[in-house]
């Protein structure tokens, strides 16, 4: 029985007993596991050591007891110590020993056998730590050391889009590099860009391995040291405008300066948040609105997608910017016919852009908005010797605007935004009639189009018979990719334009049919329907995250070419700018639009619209003494108003 005393003694009060001193045998094996906690070079440190006790125990046994025969007496204790040195790493010396002692031939034999396991064991931890080495490498852990590069922060399907069209743009760079950092294996990386972009036209890809959302992964991109940063919204991810904006605090977590930055935003109502993260450096492309937007411009005029996407890609002409230049005592009109292949379509004034200004407009020291084939030598390019033929220009006015009529076939989260924009150019009494499979739709509230949503099978040919009738103005297609997954989606969009232009075909109607596609690789499937214009959502996306990563100026003139305000890209008859069946230069087509106070960019032929199926026969930026005769069913691209 415990006594009182002994009770005081355990109580709450009593004090904690020490604990017992640590054994030397326990801090030497403490000490020992934490020097092997090193790594590599602890153990080969280690196996040296063990070396030398190895080759000082038995060099002291042989010197000791006088193993080693007179004949090969060494010179002193350090020679007997090489000589051991030599038994222990090379096997082959015990065959020159002098076999006339037993002992020592016997001791030497013991020093070489217990060698060869030490050398073994170093040459398993050299081999070891070089593979873990070669292992970190591959997992693409190693910061990169380049400058005005471009980085790429994620990883979805356009990005090999995008690379293509980088590896156009620095064409004329030299040694480009492009670094892409994702949360994927950076072998995985290497080999998908090699396969799904195989001819980098000299642009080196480097791949990391890292979350773009975590500051000491970031810093493996060497981002601060980058030309532009593009951020992809990541797929798969329940909430990928979260972790854009958390990137963006990433980037811009040092202050300010630093490189250009793109990022995707797939949902408008995070565009603030990331305004606010993102400040002056950061480019936002509002996914949703800008495919809606670009659906509504083509589905309003027939071979506008090939016109934007022209302007969008680097392969061919786009958009540049011309500051220097002496032109600043002409004016906009004289601009016009300036240049043999190059047109300017708009002036920059105070950092704000304007696409065709008034044409007597005096340039002074504007900075020219033009569309050229390459940016190289755009300064020296030569002057338009061709003068436009007065003569022939055209005399045509354009009808009154009617009512129009269309049906919208499909939904997903671009549609309500594309049924405001239809909106916005619908004359007062237009109706459109939205068909869909999947979704409950949510129409806005509207001004001058009546919309009627009928809940039935896009794919059933009675409903599609029921709704596609005589005297539509247009048909627009969306896919269903909030409900399917892409190849489906694209799958069931092909076959509802199957019908639909059966039924037009049958009807003997030419209705603009424009449809939306998801996988860039249906497009030519697409074109067996006889589509108007193909959207492929995620490659426009692509293009233009590419244009604005190179220059953020172009941002406010996407946003004119795509608004509803200021001038917009129209494909107009031409006999409206020369007349029919005369053979005119290009230039007489741009004095012909400089006449109607709008800025010729190409033109549209239907005797090219044949061999070119993917281009609709649209020739963009052609050049100033190209001859052509206009004939029915030629259109002008122009830049105009209304």
């Amino acid at each position: 029985m415990r006594t009182a005393k002994a009770m005081a003694r355990s109580g709450p009060g009593a004090r904690t007993a020490k604990a017992p001193a640590s054994r030397l045998g326990d801090r030497m094996r403490y000490w020992f596991d934490n020097s092997m906690s090193r790594g590599t070079p602890a153990l080969i440190a280690w196996l040296s050591v063990a070396t030398l006790l190895l080759i000082l125990v038995f060099s002291v046994f042989v010197t000791l007891l006088g193993l080693r025969p007179d004949s090969d007496a060494p010179d002193g204790f350090l020679h007997e110590m090489f000589y051991s040195l030599l038994h222990a790493l090379d096997p082959g010396t015990i065959g020159g020993d002098d076999a006339s002692s037993w002992r020592f031939v016997l001791t030497m034999l013991a020093l070489t056998i217990a060698g060869l396991f030490i050398v073994s064991a170093l040459i398993g931890v050299i081999a070891a730590g070089i593979d873990t080495k070669l292992a970190d490498l591959r997992r693409g852990r190693s910061i990169v050391l380049e400058q005005d590069h471009t980085v790429i922060l994620g990883w979805s399907d356009s990005i090999f889009t995008i690379i293509s069209e980088l590896t156009l743009a620095n064409e004329s760079r030299r040694k480009p590099v492009i670094v892409i950092l994702a949360d994927r294996d950076k072998v995985e990386m290497e080999d998908d860009v090699a396969a799904k972009v195989p001819d980098l036209r000299g642009t080196r890809v480097v791949c990391r391995s890292g979350s773009p959302m975590d500051i000491d992964d970031l810093a493996l991109s060497r981002h601060t040291a980058a030309r532009s940063v593009i951020l992809l919204a990541p797929e798969g991810s329940e909430d990928p405008d979260s972790e854009v904006i958390k990137t963006l605090l990433a980037l811009t977590h040092g202050g300010e300066g630093g490189p250009n930055i793109v990022a995707e935003i797939r949902n408008p109502t995070n565009l603030e948040a990331a305004r606010l993260v993102g400040a002056d450096r950061t480019v936002l492309l509002d996914i949703r609105e800008t495919v809606a937007k670009l659906v509504v411009q083509t589905s309003r005029q027939s071979g506008a997608a090939a016109v934007y996407t022209e302007l969008f890609d680097y392969d061919g002409d786009e958009i540049y910017f011309l500051e220097r230049h002496d032109l600043g005592a002409a004016t906009y009109g004289d601009a016009l016919l300036a240049f043999e292949k190059a047109s300017v379509i708009g002036l920059i004034e105070d950092g704000v852009p304007t696409l065709n200004p008034p044409a007597g407009r005096v340039i002074g020291n504007r900075t020219l908005i033009v569309v050229a084939e390459d940016d190289d030598g755009l300064e020296t390019e030569g002057r338009s010797l061709a003068t436009p033929d007065l003569s022939a220009l055209g005399t045509a006015l354009g009808a009154p605007e009617l009512p129009t009529h269309g049906v919208l076939i499909g939904w997903n989260e671009r549609a309500p935004i594309i049924l405001r924009e239809l909106d916005h150019y619908a004359p007062a009494g237009s109706t459109l009639t939205v068909l869909t499979s999947f979704g409950t739709p949510q129409v806005p509230a509207l001004e001058s189009l009546a919309v009627t949503v009928v809940a039935a099978s896009s794919t059933d040919r009675a409903t599609l018979e029921a709704h596609i009738a005589a005297g539509l103005d247009q048909v627009i297609v969306l896919c269903y990719s909030d409900h399917l997954a892409v190849q489906a989606a694209d799958a069931r969009t092909l076959v509802t334009l199957l019908h639909v232009r059966d039924i037009l075909g049958r009807l003997g109607e030419s209705t603009p049919v424009v449809t939306e596609m998801l996988d860039d690789r249906n497009r030519v499937l697409a074109q067996v329907a006889h589509i108007d214009d193909v959207v492929v959502s995620g490659e426009i996306v692509s293009l233009l995250v590419t244009q604005l990563s190179e220059d953020r100026r172009l941002e406010a003139v996407f946003g004119q070419l795509l608004g509803d305000e200021g001038s917009e890209i129209y494909l107009r008859p031409a006999e409206w700018y020369v007349q029919p069946g005369r053979e005119v230069t290009y230039a007489t087509v741009v004095a012909g639009a400089a006449a109607r106070g709008e800025t010729a960019i190409g033109y549209r032929s239907e005797a090219l619209a044949g061999d070119d199926v993917a281009g609709f026969g649209v020739v963009v930026n052609p050049a100033k003494s190209r001859t052509f005769a206009v004939q029915d069913g030629d259109r002008v691209v122009v830049l105009a108003e209304t």
